[in-house]
């Protein structure tokens, strides 16, 4: 139950981070995805089953705040969070190499999806465009706050399986 509550309060305030303060420090015309690098953090620590659901939340939320239709970032997420979990097994805790590449892989599909979604279907042809200036600074910001991030959400990881251990 600790677990669920944790997970819940990160999600809203990871949520609230990135629509409220992020729009003002934003790079290139980029916003850091704190909700992607959430869904990525734990389906590596904690498997497939919780980064789906992490990542569910985290879309049904964005979907909620930005899109027209609920249903498409919750799927993103949802895809990505499972597809994590498979790196359970590879993650070790004092590796940052794999969080970050696993986040850019996931940021360029998250956007080349949305891209597809959200202007490929609605006629909008400029790939190239829309790579320069929107998925690659966001890949790179997203990779250079996940540094930082990462890093807390391994610490709130290891105090909850502790605290589970501790109950048990």
């Amino acid at each position: 139950m600790k677990r669920v509550f944790t997970l819940g309060i990160l999600i809203i305030i990871c949520f609230v981070l990135q629509t409220a303060l992020f729009p003002y420090i934003e790079i290139a015309g980029t916003a850091p995805d704190l909700m992607l690098i959430l869904t990525v953090s734990f389906g590596l620590m904690r498997g497939r089953k919780e980064g789906m659901l992490v990542g569910f939340f985290c879309g049904f939320l964005y979907d909620l705040y930005f899109g027209y239709a609920i249903g498409p970032f919750m799927i993103l997420y949802m895809i990505l969070g499972y597809c994590n979990g498979f790196f359970h097994r590879l993650y070790l805790v004092e590796d940052v190499l794999l969080p970050m590449l696993i986040i850019l892989i996931d940021d360029l599909f998250f956007n080349f999806a949305t891209y597809i979604i959200f202007f490929l279907l609605r006629n909008r042809l400029e790939f190239s465009i829309y790579l320069k200036n929107i998925i690659l600074p966001e890949m790179i910001y997203t990779a250079l706050i996940t540094l930082f991030t990462f890093k807390f959400f391994v610490f709130v990881n290891k105090t909850l399986k502790r605290l589970e251990k501790a109950n048990e």
